[in-house]
């Protein structure tokens, strides 16, 4: 009996091993597929526990896990020319799954790795040929979205040929270039710069028409107040004239005698001038005529209404 234990533990232990040989657990983020001899005899997308022949060392049944999930390749700084000839960085991103694990084996022996690095060709061309079509706007517009949609539908076909499904496209960043930034600075600094010398010319055009405007009506109002000035002074001389006149007519001694003392006053104010004139004078006749003195103060009052010459 103790002769057999072990060969019955040498059973026990091969039959142990066959058993862990032949199960494989497939989770919900995996997915499975099973080849004997390098082909591919089933592929398991369900989440369990399943069975294949125990034979993988003699490369009968092997098992290959691919995931299942939503995946994600991310490809940044793509230098894109727009239809005007200018430069942009892009990030974009792909979310991707494993459609088809057949085909993804066959195209790409199941490395995600491979699979990528061909996704980054054609998502650079895609890219590239949607910036390509549309000018130095468009490309920071709301056409995006129209953008992402593109490029999507272009790699799709793609896509499929490596038994992988496009989820999304996304366009992560577009900034200009440093040479494309300094330019644009400065055609926006050149449009400023011109803006407020249009602005400032047409101040200046406000301003020069609101001072002629204004030099006109001062014009106006300085001839308007002389044309007044020229009227009244011209009748206070017509009024001064006429009764100067009545005043003569009513007693031409008197009239001849207030004149010679407004000149006398006149003359003889306190204006710093001396004057040399002989007592026979005309000018002193009042004085040496006592008759008309005498006279003169009984003659009738005559208002004043101005000056004497």
């Amino acid at each position: 009996m103790s002769n057999r234990l072990p060969f019955v533990f040498g059973i026990l232990a091969v039959l142990v091993f066959l058993g862990f040989s032949s199960i494989f657990v497939v989770n919900a983020r995996q997915q499975a597929i099973i080849l004997r001899f390098g082909e591919i005899v089933d592929v398991k997308t369900e989440p369990g526990i399943y069975f294949k022949a125990p034979f993988s060392f003699f490369d009968a049944d092997n098992v290959q896990m691919i995931e299942n999930r939503v995946l994600r390749f991310d490809l940044d700084d793509i230098r894109v020319q727009v239809s005007g000839g200018k430069f942009y960085e892009v990030d974009a991103f792909i979310a991707y799954r494993i459609s088809d694990p057949r085909v993804f084996r066959s195209a790409v022996s199941g490395s995600i790795e491979f699979a990528e690095q061909r996704l980054r060709t054609r998502l650079d061309a895609a890219l590239r040929r949607a910036y390509g079509l549309r000018d130095f706007e468009a490309a920071l517009s709301e056409e995006r979205g129209v953008m992402m949609r593109e490029v999507a539908d272009q790699l799709r076909p793609d896509a499929t040929s490596l038994g992988l499904q496009i989820v999304d496209v996304r366009i992560r960043r577009t900034d200009l270039t440093q040479e494309v930034s300094q330019q644009t600075f400065d055609r926006m600094k050149a449009e400023r710069l011109a803006e407020a010398e249009r602005l400032r010319a047409r101040g200046n055009e406000a301003a020069q028409r609101i001072r002629a405007r204004a030099d006109r009506e001062v014009v106006e109002i300085v001839a308007e107040a002389q044309k007044e000035s020229e009227i009244l002074r011209g009748e206070g001389d017509a009024e001064r004239s006429a009764i100067y006149a009545d005043a003569y007519m009513r007693d031409s001694g008197f009239f001849e005698f207030y004149r010679s003392m407004s000149a006398y006053g006149t003359a003889l104010e306190n204006s710093g001038t001396t004057m040399v004139l002989s007592p026979s004078s005309e000018f002193f006749r009042f004085f040496r005529d006592p008759d008309d003195n005498a006279s003169a103060p009984a003659a009738p009052a005559v208002p004043q209404s101005g000056s004497g010459q």
